[in-house]
């Protein structure tokens, strides 16, 4: 049994293929070699790349916990790296997201297929700040998770081809909604889009069709589609 909040499963159910997506994207153009932060500058270097970052917060390996940001007192709300992230606990109060406006959260009950609950927060918190992806940056003992708020990270592109990859994958980390993971990445990049009783029908862009199946409980089933050519 999950112990996130329905708030916040709901939260992630929406912006898990959009952040998956974008991890992807993110991932081809910030090389992962030696790194280095300079979290007063915000700013994060690897493979020769430096990106504009904003910290999230960290998640501690052995208490399996995630302290935000804000809350930790190396850095406080006022922090340079930690103040354009303050919309994500505003966001947690508006629509009651204990997850967002706790300071320290306790995720030792979380067994999932995540490598750990700290990562759930990470893409939900990405996802609601938008940009170019997070990066989780490991130290001893645990992991950093970093904003990427700079605009020469590319932001994902359309492509029909991942969509039931990506789909599947999402709902594997938030499993509450799956129609709603699928129609925030349509609605992501304008693709239409009508909803029937057994499934969501695309006319994808450039031509071809596509239709993704959910079964009486609303779980994602199948995937079926037409490309053109152009859209091979």
């Amino acid at each position: 049994m999950s112990g996130f909040s329905p708030a916040f499963e709901r939260l992630g159910a929406a912006l898990a293929a959009v952040v998956l997506q974008q991890q992807e994207t993110l991932a081809e153009f910030l090389p992962r070699e030696d790194w280095s932060a300079d979290l007063t500058a915000r700013t994060y270097s690897s493979g020769g790349v430096t990106v504009q970052v904003a910290l999230l917060g960290s998640y501690a390996a052995r208490e399996r916990t995630w302290l935000w940001g804000w809350a930790n007192p190396q850095f406080g709300e006022s922090h340079p790296a930690v103040e354009p992230t303050l919309a994500i606990r505003g966001l947690g109060a508006r629509l009651g997201i204990p997850e967002f406006t706790t300071p320290e959260v306790d995720l030792s009950w979380y067994d999932g297929p995540a490598g750990h609950g700290g990562e759930l927060l990470a893409m939900a918190a990405g996802g609601v700040l938008g940009g170019g992806g997070y990066i989780g940056a490991g130290y001893d003992g645990g992991s950093a998770y970093l904003h990427v708020d700079d605009p020469q990270a590319p932001p994902a592109p359309w492509d029909p081809v991942p969509v039931p990859r990506l789909l599947a994958n999402a709902v594997s980390l938030f499993p509450r909604d799956p129609r709603l993971t699928l129609v925030r990445l349509l609605s992501r990049h304008r693709v239409g889009y009508r909803e029937t009783e057994g499934g969501i029908d695309l006319d994808l862009p450039g031509g071809g069709t596509a239709r993704a199946h959910f079964d009486g409980l609303g779980r994602f089933v199948q995937w079926q589609s037409e490309l053109t050519p152009a859209n091979l």
